[in-house]
């Protein structure tokens, strides 16, 4: 069997939909049978796949523009994977939108759906492709991935898509061990793209609200990576009282993100919806406690290894935090329930799950075509 995944997004700077990629490629890589065959597609002028980004996995590197495919893709249904990558029995898109492709099974990555309620908080391809076409690829898909139960509720309730074509692969727990005790409370942590969905500004507001009650709270620091609405969101650090308190890293990588687990207080996910929340399920992993919102999956991720909020409770998230800073009782509670938790998700499990379902799709997909030219046939 030769599985050809789109590898794109984990090119360069991996926000979670690339590590959520680079995490089932390794994963998936170390379970083919003899015989099998991973291939890792990437398209881009500027950035080269280059050397084993997966050990023991194919590449395929065309020189397109991005953005050019795309539209190439979803809008004329041109051109084929196989003129870029030659045949493949499992075409496997990183996002919600299917790959052409004369033949194989076609399966898309459904992360979440905050592109049909809320087009606005997205970006511009999103805006323009997704809302109207992701519906119909879904329906058309012979599998859907998704990342959740939460997501795969959305697959099956919102898109119609059968539930036999479903697969969760849940993201892995990363294998580092968890963090040595912090020496004292250290920074309030937020991780993830600056952009309208991440809810930034109830963060900021409950925030400045902690800083009004308590001397001496620690720095928030925001590290991810900015979007075309990231300068109105980020504007409120320029001033006060968040100017010298509150900061923006930009995107960070695997070691800076490992080092800001090491001394963070907490991490704090205010999102609006989320169809994982990978940085909570790594701060959970490395001992860091975490706040979330009680939107998209991320109830299903923490269990009751965390405290959820209402996302649009900034006086609630803010009683959240100071909670967690007065009390390092509570956060010694929260960082060995959150390592336990943890523990539960491994990409092992994940790729075992979506490699069986490439086989019953391969062997769904033969089996119908080959009753299609029976019935011509006769």
């Amino acid at each position: 069997m030769r599985i050809l995944l789109d590898y794109r997004p984990a090119l360069r700077e991996r926000t979670g939909v690339g590590e959520y990629v680079h995490g089932l490629a390794s994963a998936l890589r170390a379970q083919l049978a003899a015989g099998d065959e991973l291939v890792l597609f990437s398209s881009s002028l500027r950035d080269r796949l280059q050397g084993q980004r997966v050990p023991g996995a194919s590449a395929v590197d065309a020189r397109v523009p991005v953005r050019v495919l795309n539209y190439a893709w979803h809008r004329l249904e041109w051109p084929p994977i196989e003129l870029l990558a030659g045949r493949a029995d499992v075409i496997h898109a990183a996002h919600p939108l299917l790959i052409p492709a004369r033949s194989g099974v076609r399966a898309i990555t459904l992360h979440d759906l905050d592109f049909l309620d809320h087009p606005q908080r997205t970006r511009a391809e999103i805006r323009r492709d997704y809302a109207e076409l992701v519906p119909a690829h879904a329906r058309l898909a012979d599998l859907v991935v998704t990342n959740s139960r939460h997501t795969a509720a959305q697959a099956t309730d919102r898109l119609g898509v059968a539930p036999d074509r479903v697969v969760i692969c849940r993201p892995g727990a990363p294998p580092a061990p968890r963090r040595a005790e912090p020496a004292a409370t250290g920074p309030i942590l937020f991780l993830g793209t600056i952009e309208p969905r991440k809810n930034l500004d109830v963060l900021l507001r409950a925030y400045a609200r902690v800083l009004e009650g308590r001397p001496g709270v620690p720095p928030l620091l925001l590290a991810g990576p900015t979007v075309e609405q990231s300068a109105s969101i980020l504007a409120p650090l320029s001033h006060a009282p968040l100017a010298g308190h509150a900061r923006h890293l930009g995107y960070v990588d695997e070691d800076a993100r490992r080092q800001l687990f090491e001394s963070a207080s907490m991490l704090v996910i205010p999102s609006l919806d989320e169809g994982f929340g990978l940085p909570a399920l790594e701060a959970m992993a490395a001992g860091v406690p975490v706040i979330a919102s009680r939107r998209g999956a991320l109830p299903e991720v923490l269990g009751d290894a965390g405290t959820l909020v209402d996302a649009l409770d900034d006086v609630a998230f803010a009683a959240a935090i100071d909670a967690l800073l007065a009390d390092p009782l509570r956060r010694r509670a929260h960082a060995d329930a959150g390592v336990a938790r943890a523990r539960e998700f491994t990409w092992d499990a994940s790729a075992a799950r979506l490699l069986a379902a490439y086989r019953e799709a391969v062997q769904r997909t033969h089996g119908r075509r080959n009753g299609t030219r029976a019935g011509a046939a006769s």
